[in-house]
């Protein structure tokens, strides 16, 4: 008979299905190819791009990051958190078994009476409705949200030490050029101090003098200012005390890596924050049929097995065995919506998790066309900024060469060489965003790099 029924109950667990909405991937529009035409390079979506900056200190301090930075330390405590509530959510597959050893005496109508006993005690929910397995659907989705939220910081802090060592090295070459134009205007100044001591020139042109000269010179504690300010940001993003970063190449020797070409829209499908997005969802679903099972009722067996005597050195003799065996079912039968808005509830996170996981997706496309569009238009403009740079250059030269030939006044040349000396803090600037955005293009569109990004954090032996 108790063979038939733990048969019986055995069928029953498995022909029976879990309840609530079984996962299907919502579909998303998306373009088979990108709109920015680009010339074509070699496929290196999969390998370590930075390297291609051809700076060994740039490699040094990725590596460094990816062993010390500490918001990647929190991510991956954060998967062992929900592999801990992966073990814990499974466990309900599978009986729970506990001990028992007690003993004791009472004494009634002047007779004192021992017992004693050891039993093994069970209990175990059988998981008809599926709530057991639409929990654990719904722990592994979490689990691989939380490896891909891990994946998406290895993403960032990767791509925010390149974008932002680029950015020092372009700062210090904004303040070399700031401190040559410092010494260059300080010359001047100096021999129209002497002109104008013997006469040969006005006030008015010496106050001119004056002021190009404090322009440039206070141009150098502003740059000096924000480098340190940089090296701070790279020292938090190595997980490190503020202090000075080392430099290898300079912003104009570092050679910027290429763009995979060819690559479809598919490819989003491998950044870690549309993967994050869809495994919420995938728990979020789960999550309805973990609510639903709660309108069927919860059937469990209970059990005991051991021995019992009223002597203790008896306790394990044969025919002291004991053992029991039950089962119940509990269900609520009036909850009054309990269940129900609890089930309102789950669907309406569902559906948020849904159109959270569509907005990142348009999101993703719409970061990778920007940066697509700011790779292309950021080249065009540094050659035009570049060719004003050398008009600019030429400009400079022949207005000092009409003013000391006496056939030009200064302000030629003053406004030559002010116009000269922006230009060339933009084009720094120009070079360094371009650079970024090649940094941020691999950002944007994720890829096998995050992988070897990964292995830098172990340490070999």
């Amino acid at each position: 008979m108790r063979n038939l029924l733990f048969c019986l109950l055995a069928f029953l667990v498995a022909s029976c299905s879990a309840v609530g909405p079984d996962y299907v991937r919502p579909p998303v529009d998306t373009p088979e190819k990108w709109n920015v035409e680009y010339a074509a390079v070699s496929d290196l979506a999969n390998i370590k791009w930075w390297t291609q900056f051809g700076d060994p200190v740039l490699d040094d301090l990725i590596t460094a990051a990816v062993r010390g930075n500490l918001d990647l330390r929190m991510a991956a405590a954060r998967v062992d958190q929900y592999l801990g509530l992966l073990e814990t959510t499974r466990s309900q597959y599978f009986p729970q078994v506990g001990g028992e050893l007690s003993g004791g005496s009472d004494r009634s109508f002047g007779r004192t009476t021992e017992s004693y006993q050891a039993a093994l005690n069970a209990s175990w929910e059988l998981d008809l409705w599926g709530r057991v397995r639409r929990s654990t659907e719904a722990a592994q989705a979490q689990i691989a949200g939380s490896e891909a939220g891990r994946r998406a910081v290895i993403m960032t802090v990767v791509s925010n030490v390149a974008n932002n060592y680029i950015i020092l090295r372009g700062l210090d070459q904004q303040l070399e050029i700031a401190r040559e134009t410092e010494k260059s205007y300080a010359e001047t100044l100096k021999l129209f101090q002497i002109r104008y001591k013997i006469g040969a020139i006005s006030q008015l042109e010496l106050s001119q003098v004056e002021s190009q000269y404090e322009s440039a010179r206070q141009a150098v504690p502003r740059y000096e200012s924000l480098i340190r300010q940089q090296e701070n940001l790279l020292s938090l993003l190595l997980g490190r005390v503020p202090g000075s970063i080392p430099r290898g190449k300079t912003l104009g020797q570092l050679t910027s890596p290429g763009i995979p070409a060819g690559l479809p829209s598919s490819l989003l499908e491998r950044r870690p924050d549309v993967i994050q997005a869809e495994q919420a969802l995938v728990a979020a679903n789960a999550g309805i049929g973990v609510v639903k099972a709660e309108y069927f009722p919860r059937i469990s067996l209970t059990g005991l097995l051991g021995t019992a005597s009223t002597d203790i050195g008896k306790l394990f003799n044969s025919g002291t065995e004991i053992w029991s065996l039950a089962g119940a079912a509990t269900t609520l039968i009036l909850n009054f919506g309990a269940i129900s808005g609890q089930v309102k509830q789950a669907e309406a996170l569902q559906q948020q998790a849904m159109f959270r996981y569509q907005q990142t997706v348009l999101s993703s496309l719409k970061e990778v066309e920007d940066v697509l569009i700011q790779i292309v238009k950021g080249k065009e403009e540094l050659d035009a900024q570049q060719r004003q740079t050398r008009a600019l250059e030429e400009y400079a030269r022949l207005a000092r060469l009409q003013f000391e030939a006496g056939t030009s006044s200064y302000m030629p040349v003053l406004d030559a060489e002010r116009t000269l000396f922006s230009n060339r803090l933009n084009q720094s600037q120009l070079q360094y965003n371009l650079l970024g955005a090649n940094v941020a293009a691999y950002k944007v569109m994720g890829g096998g790099w995050i992988t070897e990004a990964d292995n830098l954090g172990v340490k070999k032996e």
